[in-house]
Order: C-alpha cells, then structure tokens, then sequence
C-alpha cells in the first residue's frame, strides 16, 4: 500500500482528531476508502481507542431512499452511537459523485429533517473528514488518477502548524471586525460579524477545525444582517448535480432572489429545505496555498487561497457567543467565488485581501 496512505492515517488520528487511549471512535468508510480505513485502524488500534465502523455507501443509501415511502422517523438507534461517540472519522471516497442524483428532492429534504438530530450529535464529537483519492474523483477533477492522488497527499501531509500560525492573522483581523464587504464583478455583498467568533481551521479540533486538508478561517455571518448580491463563479456538484454560475441576491439576510447557468432546479431544492437555508451560516476565506486547483469537491476547493466560499443554512456553535443559537437549518452548504482577480475583501472599511493577495503577503497593494 501507499507509505502515504499511513501517513494520511498518522496525520487524522494524531494532529486532526487528537485520539487518545480509551476514545470512543466512530469511523464511518465510505465505498472507496478501504485502504485509508486499514491504516486508520491500525493507527486507532496502536493508541488503544474503542473503534465502531459505520459502512458510508453512497449506492445504500440510494437504494434506502428510493425505496422508502417518505414517511421517515428518527432513528434513534443511530442517535444513540454518535452521543455515546467522542470522536467520528469520515473517510469519504466515493466511486460514483452522481450516485443520487436520481433521488427526488422531496425525499432529500425529508430524510435530512428527519434526521437533524443524528447531524447535531455527529457534530458534538470531536469529528473529522478526509477523503481517501479513488478513480472517480480523479476523472471529477479532470486528472489521472496518479496525478489526483499526488494532488491529494500535497494537500493534506502538510505543515499545519505552520499554516496554522500564517491564518492567525486572520482570525485577529475577523475577530475585532464587525462588517465584511466582498467585492468582485457580479458581487458586492456586505455582513455583519459583530460578536462573532473566527476559527482558524488548522485541520485540528484544538482549533474548532474538522477538515482534513484544511486551511481557511470562517465565521458565521449575523442571519439577519447581510445584504447585497453575490456570484459563484466555481462550479461544484450538488445533490449529485452539477451546478454552475450561482447568483444570491440577499435582503435582510434572506435569499430573496436565486439563479444557476447549470443545475437550478438543485439549487432551488437545497433553498427550499427550511427557512434557515436561504440564510448565510458561514464565511469562509481560503488560504491553503497547497491547493492549487479546482476539483469539484468542497473538502479542497473552498481552501484554496485566492477563495472564499459561503454557505446557505445551519452556522457552526464555534463561531456563536455563549448561549445563542445562530441560523439553524438541516443544511449546510457551500458555494465559492475566485477571488484571485478584480476584487477585493474590507473588514470594517480596510482592505484585508486584494486580488488574492493577503495584506501581509508580498505584492499586496492597498
């Protein structure tokens, strides 16, 4: 097997999920992970942690969904493990990103109410995601898959301290703001992020980060108070879908209007799942530079340096003073926009990025 398929396992369990002995350890594998799942096991084995393996199977659930009636409940069997659960690993690896798209968006959206409290348990661990480099999401990047699994490991057998340290900037710079206007062509959009709180996403949960690779500082922007109108510019996949061209026009931090080049009618049906999802959850800057292209999948390219990324629906408790709720849905979804020319973000009126170029980066011009 690849050495750096055990270094990819070193790296989640030590740095990202901070496994200790006596951890209970869900690891959820999904259809193409198997060999990430062998040296995660291993590794969880070594440090002397209780492991439970859930099977992730895109094709399962497919079949689950299309053959219910509709009429779902929540499984509380499932509830149970994930509150008994101190870490959760996601080891994603499709073989099939167009695996659902056959499922109809009606039953989508049931099944994630249903099963919201099974999300907010999985979400009260010390979980982590990766993924594990398969053909399909090779050919979904437009690469061999050679050079996809070689893009993989750049990403994530990285010095995350390091990057760690560069992203403080800012989380400092977020953290004292309280009003971020992005500007580029078909964009201009303002928030508020008074009282919130930034999390530098070091790929570690010592930060409040989940992503294995990482590298982005994020926010959850005041549901109430964003307004203007935004483009997505970098096409993504979803519900199985491909979608393009996304342009949001918010008012009083609403979704008032919506429209996709490719793939509207998915884009409708993660906006129509509650009220919660035609409002932002989440503010996300890229600066993982080790990420140096587009591939269609959210976990790399709403890292990428000269990005940022927002998400429709449910805000991270991280980023929330004590005691209040945020914008809650059953969604959590993230579209990106490139940021690398003719634009520019402001915190509180000042210039922190222009054109993809971080104010205490060389070239940046205020």
């Amino acid at each position: 097997m690849d050495e750096r398929i055990y270094e990819h396992a070193e790296v989640l369990v030590d740095w990202s999920a901070r496994i200790e002995t006596g951890d209970d350890v869900v690891v959820s594998v999904g259809e193409g992970a198997h060999d990430l799942a062998v040296a995660v096991a291993a590794a969880l084995g070594d440090r002397g942690a209780n492991v439970v393996t859930t099977y992730a199977s895109e094709e399962v659930q497919r079949a689950y969904l299309r053959a219910h009636d509709g009429d779902f409940e929540l499984p509380d069997h499932e509830l149970a493990l994930y509150e008994a659960a101190d870490s959760v690993l996601f080891l994603g690896g499709t073989r099939n990103s167009a695996t659902s798209a056959d499922v109809s968006t009606e039953k989508r959206q049931a099944y994630g109410r249903a099963t919201e409290a099974v999300r907010e348990a999985r979400m009260d661990t010390d979980w982590v995601s990766t993924v594990h480099p398969t053909r399909a999401m090779a050919q979904q990047a437009g690469m061999s898959y050679e050079e996809y699994a070689d893009f993989v490991y750049d990403a994530v057998l990285r010095d995350w301290e390091e990057l760690a340290d560069e992203m403080a900037n800012m989380k400092e710079i977020l953290d004292a703001g309280s009003e971020v206007r992005i500007v580029k062509e078909d964009t201009d959009l303002t928030m508020s992020i008074e009282g919130r709180t930034a999390v530098n996403s070091g790929a570690s949960v010592v930060y409040d980060s989940h992503n294995l690779p990482s590298g982005e500082v994020f926010t959850a922007p005041v549901e109430d108070a964003v307004e203007g109108e935004v483009f997505f510019d970098v096409p993504m996949t979803l519900e199985g879908q491909r979608v393009e061209d996304v342009h949001l026009t918010f008012e009083g931090g609403e979704v008032v209007e919506f429209s996709a080049g490719q793939g509207e009618d998915a884009l409708a049906g993660i906006l129509d799942t509650d009220d919660g999802a035609r409002r932002l959850g989440e503010l996300g800057i890229g600066m993982n530079r080790g990420i140096d292209r587009f591939t269609d999948s959210i976990l790399f390219d709403e890292k990428m340096g000269d990005t940022i990324h927002l998400a429709v629906g449910r805000a991270y408790d991280a980023c929330l003073p004590e005691g209040e709720t945020g914008n809650q849905s059953a969604v959590h979804v993230d579209m990106i926009t490139d940021m690398s020319e003719d634009s520019f973000i402001e915190v509180d009126g000042e210039v922190v990025q222009r054109n993809g170029i971080f104010r205490w980066e060389s070239g940046f011009e205020a």
